[in-house]
Formats: C-alpha cells, sequence, structure tokens
C-alpha cells in the first residue's frame, strides 16, 4: 500500500486504508514485510513513482495506491509492468491491470450537512477541504446540498488547505470561521483535518460555554474531539462521515489473493454500506432527520450532486 501525503497515521483515510489491510494479513495469518503486507508513505508528489517501483520490485501480489493524488503515478506504472496487479482507491484508472475502488462520499456528505443544519445554533457552519480535486468536490457538493436541503438560507463557508499534510495552516482556517461564528465545521482534509480539531478543543478548554462542533471524515473520529474540562470527558465531534476503505480493501484483496483479481471501477454508497454517517454526539431528533434524507437517498427520491456547480 502506497500511501498520499497524509501518512498512515492520519487518523482518517490513510490510516483506514492501512487498517484494512493489516485485518486482511491477520486472517490470512501473514506478518508485515515483504513476504506478507507492508506500506510505503509519500512524503511528497515525487515520492509515488519512487514507492511504487519499489512496491514492484520487492514483489508484491497487488499494490493499492491509496487516494486520487496517486492517479497519474499509478497509471504511468501500471503500463511498465502489465503482468503486476495495482488497485487504486478514490479515482479511475483505464488500465487491464487496475482496479479503481471508489465512493460516494457526497451521500455520506450530504448526511453530514443534513445534520450540521439541524444542529447549528448559529446558522453559519464550514468546510474545510484538503486539496481542490473530483473527490473533494464531492464532499463539498454534497454537504452544502444536505445543509441547504434543511435550511435554505444557511450560510455555509467553504475553504481549502492545499495539502492533507498540513495541520498548522487547518487549524488555521477553523481559527478564523470560529471567530466568526461558525460553531460547526467538517473537516475533510486527512492530516490536515487534525488541526480543526485542535483549534476547536483549545476553544472549548479555554471557554467550556462554546456550544461548536466539528465533523470527521472517512472514519469514526469521535476520539479526535474529546477533551476533560473539570475532570470530566466532552466530546466535540458532532459526528463523522464514515467510508469503508479498509473493508473494501481487505474484501478486495481476498478476491485477488483467491484469483478473482477484476480491473475496472467498482462504487460504493449509502444503498450497500460503502458510505455512511455516524451517530456521534447527534440528538435522537437530528438522528431522526437524518435517516429519513438516508431512505430518500437510497430510494432514489434525492439525486445528491457531485460537484458544488450542481
Amino acid at each position: 500500500m502506497i500511501t498520499d501525503q497524509g501518512g498512515v497515521d492520519d487518523k482518517s483515510f490513510n490510516q483506514s486504508a492501512w487498517e484494512g489491510l493489516q485485518l486482511w494479513g491477520e486472517e490470512n495469518g501473514l506478518e508485515r514485510g515483504t513476504s506478507g503486507f507492508d506500506y510505503l508513505e509519500s512524503a511528497t508528489d515525487s515520492d509515488y513513482i519512487t514507492n511504487l517501483n519499489t512496491a514492484v520490485q520487492s514483489g508484491f501480489d497487488l499494490i493499492y495506491g491509496v487516494g486520487f493524488k496517486l492517479e497519474a503515478a499509478i497509471n504511468d506504472v501500471a503500463q511498465q509492468y502489465p503482468d503486476q496487479q495495482f488497485a487504486i482507491i478514490d479515482s479511475v484508472v483505464d488500465q487491464p491491470n487496475v482496479a479503481s475502488i471508489n465512493f460516494q462520499d457526497n451521500e455520506a456528505a450530504f448526511l453530514a450537512g443534513v445534520a450540521a443544519a439541524s444542529t447549528t445554533e448559529t446558522n453559519k457552519i464550514g468546510f474545510i477541504g484538503g486539496v481542490e480535486g473530483v473527490v473533494l468536490d464531492r464532499f463539498e457538493a454534497g454537504f452544502v446540498a444536505g445543509a441547504e436541503a434543511v435550511n435554505p438560507d444557511i450560510e455555509v463557508t467553504v475553504e481549502y488547505v492545499g495539502s492533507f499534510a498540513d495541520a498548522p495552516r487547518g487549524r488555521q482556517l477553523a481559527a478564523a470561521m470560529y471567530a466568526a461564528d461558525t460553531d460547526i465545521i467538517f473537516q475533510a482534509a486527512g492530516d490536515s483535518g487534525n488541526g480543526v480539531f485542535s483549534e476547536a478543543k483549545d476553544l472549548v478548554s479555554a471557554d467550556p460555554e462554546r456550544n461548536i462542533w466539528v465533523i470527521g471524515a472517512d472514519m469514526d473520529q469521535d476520539a479526535e474531539g474529546i477533551i476533560e474540562i473539570d475532570g470530566e470527558e466532552r466530546g466535540i465531534t458532532l459526528t463523522s462521515t464514515l467510508k469503508q476503505i479498509g473493508d473494501s480493501i481487505q474484501l478486495f484483496t481476498n478476491e485477488t489473493k483467491a484469483g478473482n483479481f477484476e480491473a475496472g471501477t467498482q462504487v460504493f454508497g449509502l444503498a450497500d454500506g460503502g458510505v455512511d454517517l455516524a451517530e456521534g454526539n447527534l440528538s435522537e431528533e437530528v438522528l431522526t432527520t437524518v435517516n429519513d434524507y438516508r431512505q430518500q437517498i437510497i430510494d432514489g427520491e434525492i439525486e445528491v450532486p457531485e460537484t458544488p456547480e450542481n
């Protein structure tokens, strides 16, 4: 598995993928290393091709690229090694030896928008993304559409860090939003999103009367929002969008091991459990609203946009 810049301990996208690969290794009695399973971290974009070539030369049967930023690198390396099996998460590479595993993040983000709009006390919510592109377009578009479905007049501020590995910048953007009376921020920014959590926790620690929240992404980030006030734990993670990256990797790796590698595009959404929204700290009333919208999406009554323009 080749990570993008967020790193394997980003508490989000890459971490979820690595946990899935570890579970696959455990169930197959394998250990980390060239004879089992492993990962290579990418500190910069220039590391992608180097890491992919290293993985090929190390003899791995299946090589994952985690994140849309690896699209060009996998496309190039896949053509150089036509007998090597590759898979990419959150992008599409049209090569006969590449499987493209994608998720309808816009559907989960829509539910996050519903939750935020149903919870906010200021009618000001925010979105902080990592790097602009097709995948983050889905997060942004779904979140805004969900919020506006509940309240057409809600104010949604959108900012991008420009990196999945810049927590200080994520924190800076969050500070500006919270200072402008935004009380809920949905971060879909990888390791940069940890800066959003840090800012929210520090603000609430300094002033426990403040009622602000963070919405996590890709895995349940409830633990990232825990602080201690007067000896008691308080959570500031309102909810998290869930993307079953780990489960998908575990399943697809087993299929490949059984000789059933299948190139082409696979897409997972709410209907098949590929994405969802965690219950988190949502009230029963908000959960009921979220569940109602979830069913409407599954039944095809709501078509969630994939781009902000739509």
